[in-house]
This record gives structure tokens, C-alpha cells and sequence, in this order.
């Protein structure tokens, strides 16, 4: 699903035009990006948690040219399924 399909099934079930709906869907995920960014947790209940995790320095390897590579240190955004979510999405592969 696209944030335009979000939008329009937003749309479709409240009395809002796609645009207003839009600022509201936009507003929703800056305000996760700004959180993430300032190192808070994002807990969405029954949905799932947006959390920063730090990855370590390492060494890696260029795919290309075989040539060892210093990876930096990072902080990554990380996704954790809340459990309505993990059951719902395991129930639906077991009926396909």
C-alpha cells in the first residue's frame, strides 16, 4: 500500500477531503520521524513499536571488488510487530 492509497482509505472512511486527510496522514508520520530522531520509542498499541537501534562498526566487504571496507557506526530505525499484528498477519498465511 502506498501513503496515496493510505490516504484515499483514510479518506473513504472519515468526512474529510484526500487533502485534509493527507496533512493528517503527513503529520502522523513526521511526528514518528521527529521522535525517532530525538531517540524516543514510538509505541503504536496493538500495531507495534518504532525504536532506534545502534549497529556497531565493523569491517565489510565491497561486493564489487572484493576490498575490505570500515563500516561506521550507525543508528538504524527498527520496527517491532506489536502481537494483535504478529497473530493477524501468521493467521492470514495459514488460510492462503
Amino acid at each position: 500500500m502506498t501513503k496515496a492509497e493510505l490516504v484515499e482509505k483514510v479518506a473513504s472512511q472519515i468526512n474529510l477531503t484526500k487533502k485534509q486527510t493527507e496533512v493528517v496522514v503527513n503529520t502522523v508520520f513526521q511526528s514518528i520521524t521527529e521522535s525517532l530522531g530525538e531517540g524516543k520509542k514510538v509505541e503504536l498499541r496493538g500495531f507495534g513499536s518504532f525504536r532506534i537501534r545502534e549497529r556497531n562498526a565493523r569491517t565489510g566487504r565491497n561486493p564489487k571488488s572484493g576490498d575490505t571496507v570500515e563500516v561506521p557506526a550507525k543508528r538504524v530505525p527498527f520496527f517491532k510487530a506489536g502481537k494483535e499484528l504478529r497473530e493477524l498477519v501468521d493467521g492470514e498465511s495459514e488460510t492462503e
